[in-house]
C-alpha cells in the first residue's frame, strides 16, 4: 500500500512539474489546484490529504527521476512555499545537515517521564517532549527558554502559511531576548533549507528586532539527540554549531567523562 501511495505521489508531482518545465528554468510556480487537475488527466484517485503530496517531497522522498536529471551539477530542486495554496519549484543548491560520525557525545541524566515516552504518537512528537523536559535547548544554547508553543501555525509574507515545530523564547544573562525556533526531525526525515528559512523569515517578520537561533533536533541512533544551531548565509544554510546527546539514566553516567567536560 505505502508503494502505491508514493508511485501516486510521484505521477501527479512529476506531471506537475513538467506542465510548467523549460530548459534552463530555475523556478516554476504552480497551485495546489493543479493537484486536482493532474489526478484528472491521469485518472488517479486524489490523495485524502492533498498537502501531504507536497510536504512529502519537501522533507521526506526525492522527487521523480526524471525531475532529477533535469537538476544541474551540485543543484537540486526543492519545492517551496509561494503564499496561499501556491508553490514554487526552486533550483538551489545541495545543502545536506547530516549529524557528524566524529563528534563527541554528551552524556547528560534522561528526565524524560515514561509516562510521555510511552504515549508519544510519532517520532516528531516523541523528539519534542524529550527535548523540552531534558531542556536540551537551554543547555545547548546556555540560555534560559521557555516554549511558546509547539506546532504553531502562521502566516509569513511572501511564503504563506507555515507551520513550526516548537517556538521557545529564551533569554541570557545580560537580559536579552531571543526567539528560538525549533525543527524537529526523527525517521527519514531530512533537515533542510525551506524550513530552516521559512521559520528565520517568520522570526524577522513577527519579531523585528530580536535575534533568532534557529534549532533542528535529530534523532539518532542508541537515544542520542543531535542538536544544531542553523543560519542562513548568502542563500545557503550553515552550521553555527552542532552537539550530539545521549540520554542516560543517571546511574549510567561516566563520572571520569563529567570531569573531561568540566575541565
Amino acid at each position: 500500500m505505502a508503494k502505491k501511495v508514493r508511485n501516486r505521489y510521484q505521477a501527479l508531482i512529476e506531471k506537475i512539474f513538467f506542465d510548467h518545465y523549460s530548459e534552463g528554468a530555475t523556478e516554476l510556480g504552480f497551485s495546489r489546484q493543479e493537484i486536482k487537475d493532474a489526478a484528472r488527466d491521469l485518472g488517479i484517485e486524489l490523495p485524502d490529504n492533498l498537502g501531504d503530496v507536497i510536504y512529502s517531497f519537501r522533507f521526506r522522498t526525492e522527487l521523480p527521476p526524471r525531475v532529477l536529471e533535469t537538476q544541474a551539477e551540485g543543484m537540486e530542486w526543492v519545492i517551496e512555499l509561494a503564499g496561499r495554496s501556491q508553490y514554487r519549484f526552486s533550483l538551489v543548491k545541495i545543502n545536506r545537515i547530516l549529524p557528524r560520525d566524529d563528534l563527541a557525545r554528551i552524556d547528560i541524566p534522561d528526565a524524560t517521564p515514561e509516562l510521555i515516552r510511552a504515549y508519544a504518537l510519532d517520532d516528531e512528537q516523541a523528539l519534542l517532549a524529550i527535548v523540552r523536559y531534558n531542556r536540551l535547548i537551554d543547555t545547548f544554547l546556555s540560555l534560559t527558554t521557555y516554549s511558546l508553543q509547539n506546532h504553531l501555525r502562521t502566516t509569513v509574507k511572501g511564503i504563506g502559511q507555515i507551520e513550526i515545530d516548537e517556538l521557545y523564547i529564551g533569554l541570557d544573562k545580560r537580559g536579552c531576548h531571543y526567539v528560538i525556533p525549533v525543527q524537529a526531525k526523527g525517521g527519514k526525515d531530512q533537515i533542510g533549507i525551506v524550513q530552516t528559512t521559512q521559520d528565520i523569515r517568520f522570526v524577522e517578520q513577527k519579531f523585528p528586532g530580536m535575534r533568532c537561533r534557529a534549532i533542528a533536533a535529530q534523532f539518532m541512533e542508541d537515544n542520542i539527540v543531535a542538536l544544531f544551531e542553523l543560519t542562513l548565509q548568502d542563500g545557503d544554510m550553515k552550521v553555527v554549531e552542532e552537539r550530539q546527546y545521549r540520554l542516560v539514566p543517571a546511574c549510567d553516567l561516566d563520572q571520569s567523562a563529567i570531569r573531561d567536560y568540566r575541565d
